[in-house]
């Protein structure tokens, strides 16, 4: 059966676990945690990527992620290639580090958010890395430090979690360390990683009750929700798939997307692919780029070269595109 393709949208929510390659180690030592960590923290900043929780463990790693400007996929390829290439130069070995494929779990943030933000940073004590939430506070290679004030990531968004426990940001920091601790009992959870109907309602016991009460709901592996949310989130994700079916039937890509931006814009083509910080000129640029990422699904390095920009110049060009589009209700092809 062939592998069903990732949703994403932006602002949706994705627990994210990737594995290093027949469970070899992708962090050898504190340099290689701190490397990955340091590039991590540089594409949030490029991309507006919110990062809630994280956790590194020697042969894998855990991210939970809210996307932002570029996909969740543009987000990944650039951490893991990057990481891959530096770590195999670094320890002088050749081939892939990580498994061919990661896995990416869009989640439903209001019902989840705590829980995945727990159960990721408790993965260091599961895997014995650290003895108990005493030792977790202080250690530097999982989110949960961040939260409780002992490491500092200007990246990770804490003060978002926090606010769930309280305004004082004492009294939450304590209440949050306990709800933590409460989870240490609770041991892995396949609810949580797991896939579809089991997973989103808490294993087979739940999904076995629905089922004598002939309730049922919509349920997708790649989806962590319930039937409302699963199907709300495959609406959107087949109206997007259409779209971009569209945009490829009527044959578009950089150079004729290119094209209908310079006659929206009035902008002649050489202006569009020139360097220049004309007003018009910048807007056809950042349309460009938007529209690209969004609807046609094109990487950002193959646009950064083409205009002879940096992923972060991109990744700004996405944003402005986006406000542009909401300001002036402008459709690349008709609805």
């Amino acid at each position: 059966m062939p592998r069903k393709s990732r949703i994403d949208a932006p602002g949706a929510m994705h627990h994210i676990i990737a594995r290093g390659i027949e469970r070899c180690k992708i962090f050898r030592d504190d340099a290689d945690c701190n490397n990955f960590l340091d590039r991590l923290g540089g594409i949030i900043d490029d991309t507006g990527t919110v990062c809630f929780a994280w956790a590194l463990i020697p042969n894998h790693f855990h991210l939970l992620l809210r996307t932002g400007r570029v996909p969740i996929a543009t987000v990944m390829r650039r951490l893991l290639t990057g990481y891959a290439v530096s770590h195999n130069r670094r320890h002088r070995r050749h081939g892939h580090l990580f498994q061919n494929r990661y896995k990416s779990i869009l989640c439903q943030e209001d019902a989840y958010l705590l829980e995945l933000v727990r159960y990721i940073h408790l993965n260091p004590v599961r895997a014995k890395l650290v003895s108990d939430i005493k030792a977790l506070d202080k250690y530097a290679f999982s989110g949960h430090s961040v939260i409780m004030g002992k490491v500092k990531r200007h990246w990770q968004d804490f003060k978002w979690v926090l606010r769930l426990f309280d305004d004082r940001l004492g009294v939450a920091r304590i209440r949050y360390k306990a709800f933590v601790a409460k989870g240490i009992s609770e041991g892995r959870r396949d609810d949580l990683t797991g896939g579809g109907l089991i997973r989103s309602h808490g294993g087979w016991a739940a999904v076995k009750q629905m089922r004598r009460a002939k309730m049922f709901e919509k349920s997708d592996e790649r989806i962590l929700g319930d039937g409302d949310f699963v199907e709300q989130v495959l609406s959107a994700a087949e109206e997007q798939l259409e779209k971009h079916y569209r945009l490829q039937a009527k044959g578009y890509d950089l150079e004729k997307l290119a094209s209908s931006v310079c006659d929206l814009m009035q902008v002649e083509p050489a202006e569009l692919w020139a360097p220049g910080k004309e007003r018009k000129r910048v807007a056809a640029r950042s349309l460009l780029c938007y529209w690209a990422v969004r609807d046609l699904g094109i990487g950002m390095a193959k646009i950064a070269r083409r205009l002879n920009l940096s992923l972060a110049g991109v990744s700004q060009s996405v944003k402005r595109g986006e406000t542009i589009v909401q300001q002036k209700g402008y459709n690349l092809i008709d609805p």
